[in-house]
């Protein structure tokens, strides 16, 4: 068990507290024969990333917002096998409310859909691709998602499950705890994770300190890489 000691915490959603997985590749998939693109390169390329801008890399003349548009409206009425990853929704249970944040690449409305159809917490803080100009892996997401908290990114811990997201909190500045729910120990580790575990279930809180606003996490991993 590895002690760790930050003051706020920043969780993707999709990957890391739900599982959206099928609903993600069903609507990739259908977008990309639409369009005459390999589905299985659409769906890698659109994890943990804009919708907006997995279309401009495939469409970069298209219509943009209209196709954005359709790709939202199919993924916010697909969340058939959308629910929380296990131990999420104790995880977000035992913290205290103004301390953690999620930062997703998905617009508000089809976070706000996810988030319930999972069943999570709401949370008090929600950063998503509506409040943003530069989506991961770009360090935008998560600058502003630790201001959300009112702490400096180097005094949070980010939680990712893709490179993207991965790259997008390291150069933020913070920590990253990576799950290995989406794709290979290796990918995580090449975009810089410092540390790689399987999931929510896997990190604990040993103790909150009131006073120094830090919090104590367990990680149930065997080494930092």
């Amino acid at each position: 068990m590895i002690d760790i000691t930050c003051c706020g915490l920043l969780f993707d959603l999709d990957g890391v507290l739900a599982d959206s997985t099928p609903a993600v590749i069903r609507v990739w998939t259908q977008w990309a024969n639409e369009h005459g693109f390999d589905p299985a390169e659409v769906v890698r390329r659109a994890h943990g990333r804009p919708s907006m801008s997995t279309i401009r890399d495939f469409l970069p003349h298209a219509d943009h917002d209209f196709e954005n548009q359709k790709v939202e409206s199919r993924e916010i009425a697909d969340l058939q096998g959308v629910i929380a990853l296990p131990g999420a929704q104790e995880l977000l249970a035992s913290l205290p409310s103004d301390r953690w944040a999620i930062v997703t690449s998905c617009t508000r409305a089809l976070a706000t859909v996810r988030i319930r159809a999972a069943g999570l917490p709401f949370p008090r803080n929600l950063l998503t691709a509506d409040d943003i100009t530069h989506g991961k892996p770009d360090p935008e997401p998560y600058r502003k998602g630790a201001a959300l908290l009112a702490f400096q990114p180097e005094d949070c811990l980010v939680f990712e499950d893709v490179p993207a997201g991965v790259r997008s909190g390291k150069a933020a500045g913070a920590r990253v705890v990576a799950f290995r729910t989406t794709v290979a120990d290796a990918e995580l580790c090449q975009a810089g994770a410092d540390w790689i575990v399987d999931g929510c279930q896997s990190v604990s809180v040993i103790h909150g300190y009131a006073q120094t606003q830090a919090l104590r996490l367990g990680l149930n991993t065997d080494e930092k890489l």
